[in-house]
């Protein structure tokens, strides 16, 4: 009789844990964009619902995400590689669960005449980014290390997020970018570009879905279905990308159905996020990622980065 009673229980446990809904609020780090596809397919074809998650995007910071994911006031963000190491230098135990981007996705761009066709040929150069932060700047330096330089045979131009605007005007010879951004842009208006793309250079953990340690020790269920709902969406994204823009022009204020040059943006993310094994990552990205952040002084001394993430919720 104990026997049954104790399965009734089980049973209804499971029923109630399967019927649950998970209220999930995912920072993405920047405005709506046609880059986060994979999103929002995964929301309008039901994937989220069917999982049993209510899924809020929150397009705040990407520091501030990962503040609030290492103090367990989140539970879920998408951040860029070195923020995960970053963060965990200072003690905060996020974990990188899935990788969205399988290839760096920073450039430096130049207009041809500069004569621009590899790392080295920077030297003397004036480069425009936003700051000497985030993933344009990570992207940068790992570039210069890759030419044998250092930041001293360059100068750093802070010009804000207005690189397009900054090399079409001839102020910068350089400017650091984002892959799927600007440089679609500017060959849109006509510019004969060459591009020195990061991922040509060096394999850097990219961005990707982090949690913490407490809720993949709490809950490794939610994480498992967040992780697998986002592929879902991810592959599709990758399978049929006119429809995943026609999804985002729901989602993305002024996305036009026939804008060619938000349509290049998605194919060129597209190839940044495709590999064999959709969400994987491996241990030579985050010893790249970290070597670089050592060299700039961003972390003082050596971490164990198998920590920092974890393919176990992969499929």
């Amino acid at each position: 009789m104990k026997k049954t009673t104790a399965l009734v229980c089980c049973c209804m446990l499971m029923l109630t844990a399967c019927g649950r809904k998970s209220a999930v609020r995912i920072p993405l780090g920047y405005i709506p964009n046609v880059q986060f596809a994979p999103l929002y397919v995964a929301v309008e074809r039901g994937y989220f619902a069917e999982a049993g998650i209510q899924v809020e995007f929150d397009y705040s910071f990407e520091t501030d995400a990962v503040a609030l994911v290492g103090a367990n006031e989140l539970q879920f963000a998408v951040v860029s590689g070195e923020q995960v190491l970053l963060a965990r230098a200072q003690g905060l135990p996020v974990v990188y669960v899935a990788a969205w981007y399988q290839q760096y996705p920073v450039s430096v761009a130049a207009k041809s005449e500069q004569g621009i066709r590899a790392p080295a040929d920077l030297r003397g150069k004036t480069i425009g980014l936003p700051g000497l932060y985030g993933a344009n700047y990570i992207g940068l330096r790992a570039l210069l290390h890759a030419g044998g330089l250092t930041e001293a045979d360059v100068t750093l131009d802070s010009i804000g997020y207005t690189q397009v605007e900054s090399l079409a005007a001839g102020h910068d010879q350089a400017v650091s970018v984002y892959t799927a951004n600007e440089p679609v842009q500017l060959r849109a208006q006509g510019y004969d570009l060459t591009e020195l793309r990061v991922a040509d250079y060096v394999q850097l953990a990219s961005n990707g879905l982090i949690t913490n340690e407490k809720t993949i020790a709490e809950n490794p269920d939610l994480v498992r279905r967040v992780v697998n709902v986002f592929l879902h969406g991810l592959a599709d994204t990758i399978a049929d990308p006119e429809s995943a823009y026609r999804i985002s022009t729901k989602y993305v204020e002024g996305l036009g159905a026939e804008d060619a040059v938000q349509k290049q943006v998605l194919a060129t993310s597209i190839e940044l996020w495709k590999t064999d094994r959709l969400g994987a990552t491996n241990a030579t990205a985050w010893e790249n990622m970290q070597r670089v952040l050592l060299d700039m002084g961003l972390l003082t001394a050596p971490q164990d980065v198998s920590k920092a993430f974890t393919n176990e919720f992969i499929p």
